[in-house]
């Protein structure tokens, strides 16, 4: 490629976009490429933030995908501080904020999701904090001093993450569910009850089928008012309520948006000079014949490369079985298929032992599968998800049978 040719811009300096540049490097493109990012940091890994650097184990430059002598090596150009208002798909220029523009070849978009926010009265207040930056972190970690009183609103991953976090910290946790049980929108009844029991005896006040009224106090939060009158005390809030596609700037340009930007199986929108990945995607999943937005940082990962090979010329089919992970105290659930849809359920191990795994199937064949502090029996899981293998359900839940025989010779 010219240098005098336009760049690939890839709007979005997160996992995906960051995965996007890297692969194109390996794929052997030898243009410019520029990523533009919304805040003052490279492109940096999202897990970590409920988690090591709530917890202050980690430093910020830590989390980065690349450091910046990487990437000038690379040869990848970063953009910070910049945001991208639009996009002139006709004479394909991006205009920025601040008023420059900005020439593309092709483009990329990565451009994630933010935070749900809160829309309850007083949850304006400035001690009200979403959870999905750097900055989020820093600032709820400046009220991370023991004795301080947290109310986390959501029992999903993000919020039971960050109370496990904040107890360890020495703080007083509450956690408001407005669902009968934690985690009810990705496992069952009997994994919930798990992590309920375990995040109770770590000390958090743990309350699920509650419903939040309002947010008191003067200029802070000091009360959470809830549906049946009681008010609990809050030196801070911190909302994880889950995530929105960040799908405006595609919209605005006309492209194809339906709970995220519509893509086909190579990560290509309805422009062919446009690709699309990660959380802001919606993309057809060979695996459970319809189309998923997926917010993941390995969807985000093989998505990524994915658009890189699109971008370069070379189209890879995107087909990966969808798996998750989250790390509560010593616990690592970890996550593989989509259970929805199951009519059997298996349980190998004994929960009382903090150690076990639970497998969904539908139709005989293993379609999903949760492994809690179990990275073997996980491993394996993936590669029988994959294969929707058929397996009968006593040899999954006795574990003197190893879940490698039941791998097809």
């Amino acid at each position: 490629m010219s240098d005098t040719q336009d760049p690939i811009v890839i709007v979005g300096a997160g996992q995906a976009g960051a995965e996007t540049a890297v692969e194109l490097r390996k794929l052997g493109h030898q243009g410019r490429i520029v990523i533009v990012g919304e805040e003052p940091h490279l492109p940096y890994k999202r897990p970590p933030l409920s988690k090591a650097y709530l917890a202050g184990s980690v430093s910020a430059e830590s989390l980065y995908v690349m450091q910046r002598p990487n990437l000038e090596k690379a040869g990848i150009e970063v953009i910070t501080d910049c945001r991208v208002e639009s996009i002139d798909r006709a004479n394909k220029r991006l205009a920025l904020s601040g008023g420059g523009t900005l020439a593309y070849s092709k483009l990329a978009l990565a451009t994630g999701g933010r935070a749900r926010m809160l829309s309850l009265p007083g949850a304006d207040k400035p001690n009200v904090y979403p959870l999905r930056s750097i900055a989020d972190v820093e600032s709820i970690r400046a009220h991370c001093q023991p004795g301080k009183r947290a109310v986390i609103v959501g029992g999903g991953f993000i919020g039971l993450e960050v109370a496990a976090v904040a107890v360890k910290l020495g703080l007083q946790v509450t956690v408001l569910e407005s669902l009968p049980r934690v985690l009810a929108r990705v496992t069952v009844p009997e994994i919930s009850e798990f992590y309920e029991k375990a995040h109770r005896d770590a000390g958090v006040d743990l309350r699920t089928g509650v419903q939040i009224s309002a947010f008191e106090g003067g200029d802070t939060v000091t009360h959470v008012l809830l549906g049946d009158g009681t008010r609990i005390q809050a030196d801070f809030v911190v909302a994880g309520i889950g995530l929105i596609a960040n799908v405006e700037l595609a919209q605005a340009a006309g492209l194809e948006v339906d709970n995220g930007i519509v893509v086909d199986e190579f990560t290509q929108t309805s422009d062919p000079d446009i690709v699309a990945a990660g959380d802001c995607s919606n993309h057809p999943n060979i695996h459970y014949g319809r189309r998923l937005r997926l917010e993941s940082v390995q969807n985000a990962m093989e998505q990524g490369r994915a658009a890189a090979h699109a971008l370069a010329g070379q189209p890879r089919r995107y087909d990966m079985v969808p798996w998750f992970w989250s790390d509560q105290y010593d616990l690592k659930l970890q996550m593989v298929g989509l259970s929805a849809g199951f009519d059997r359920f298996v349980l190998r191990g004994d929960p009382a032992t903090r150690s076990f795994a639970a497998f969904y199937l539908g139709d005989g064949k293993l379609i999903a599968a949760d492994a809690v502090s179990r990275p073997q029996d996980f491993m394996f899981a993936k590669k029988l998800v994959a294969l929707r293998a058929q397996i009968n359900p006593e040899q999954l839940a006795d574990e003197s049978v190893p879940l490698k025989s039941l791998l097809p010779a």
